[in-house]
């Protein structure tokens, strides 16, 4: 092979790779493809949607301040014992009906509520329920109460219930009922009905 013509391969070996370079260069580039947005998101909670209404009895001072009377609200029905929870505890905390009196101290609102599986509830109140209360033993105890009795009145699955306030657990609200443990209802606190009323808001005979 002669000198000439293996030069001549070689500029044309040169020249069809530039070539083909050139030709790679102008051909568009595939996108990049975004990865999938939904596998990416975090599920949504969902929340129980109510179902219905149901009434339930929740608890207030009687006019002398010495025991809590029954009283029927009703509220949504959901289909969790701790939404339930919630929705029972939300009705505690409104005002009471003259002439009775509301035995949670004003301004407190419910932090959370949850349910154990041994049949224990937790209520966890805003600070108000401390530093806003009256005082008094049996001002305490019926606050105590109201809450203890309102909650398993309302869920069978709950036989004691502990009160938290601002999310810690507390010795007491105001130094009288030991708040370290769940508690059992107290029935000689309430004044037992004779006959259930059940229009919404009515109290029960006593």
């Amino acid at each position: 092979m002669t000198r000439q013509l293996i030069v001549a391969l070689a500029i044309a070996g040169v020249a069809a790779g530039a070539l083909m370079g050139w030709l790679a260069l102008r051909q568009p580039l595939e996108p990049e493809q975004p990865p999938p947005t939904q596998a990416r998101q975090a599920p949504a909670t969902v929340t129980p949607e109510p179902v219905g209404h149901v009434d339930v009895t929740i608890f207030f001072t009687a006019p002398d301040g010495n025991y809590l009377v029954g009283v029927l609200r009703e509220v949504p029905l959901v289909g969790d014992a701790a939404a339930q929870g919630r929705e029972v505890l939300l009705a505690q905390l409104e005002p009471a009906p003259p002439p009775l009196v509301s035995p949670i101290p004003k301004g407190t609102t419910l932090r959370g509520f949850f349910v154990t599986d041994r049949g224990d509830a937790y209520v966890d109140l805003s600070v108000e329920a401390a530093v806003a209360h009256i005082g008094g033993s049996a001002a305490e105890l019926l606050t105590v109460y109201a809450i203890v009795h309102a909650v398993t009145s309302s869920l069978p699955e709950v036989h004691r219930v502990q009160i938290l306030v601002g999310g810690s657990e507390v010795e007491s609200l105001v130094g009288h009922v030991d708040l370290r443990q769940p508690l059992a209802p107290d029935h000689s606190l309430v004044k037992r009905p004779r006959s259930p009323a059940r229009s919404t808001g009515a109290a029960l005979s006593p």
